[in-house]
């Protein structure tokens, strides 16, 4: 198995599927009997596996560091917002350097809801995978 196919593995997948979709509370009315839920983003089984073998491959990869994702991409000269990001040339990045955009991503999360969506949606999880597919050869 090649260094990288825990994550790349995810390359197909997720091009067949739906990803997530916002749920939004249109039932109830804000009241104390009927509160209104929060918006949430309900995320498909594949990508909650996703992001579980992320975490999984940080834990056994603790050699890349990858807890200190934002210093790793400010070393690599990366700031920015997510917007930033995903738009971003990665041609020459290493691996660490792509790992720590994707857990990076990942982490935005838990801070703001639907920032995993995001980065699906535009395809810039699914470049990083290839790139990280690329540099598995």
């Amino acid at each position: 198995m090649s260094q990288f196919e825990s994550l790349a593995k995810y390359i197909p997948m997720l091009h067949e599927d739906h990803i997530g979709e916002w749920v939004i509370d249109q039932e109830n009315d804000g009241t104390a009997e009927r509160p209104i839920q929060m918006p949430f983003v309900n995320y498909s089984e594949t990508v909650q596996r996703f992001i579980e073998d992320v975490y999984t491959f940080a834990e056994q990869h603790q050699e890349l560091e990858l807890t200190r994702y934002r210093e790793i991409l400010k070393e690599n000269g990366i700031e920015g917002e997510l917007n930033d990001i995903e738009n971003l040339d990665i041609t020459n990045l290493n691996a660490q350097c792509v790992l720590a955009l994707i857990m990076g991503v990942v982490r935005a999360e838990r801070f703001c809801d639907g920032a995993i969506l995001g980065s699906f949606k535009s395809g810039a999880i699914l470049k990083w995978l290839e790139r990280l597919k690329n540099l598995d050869v």
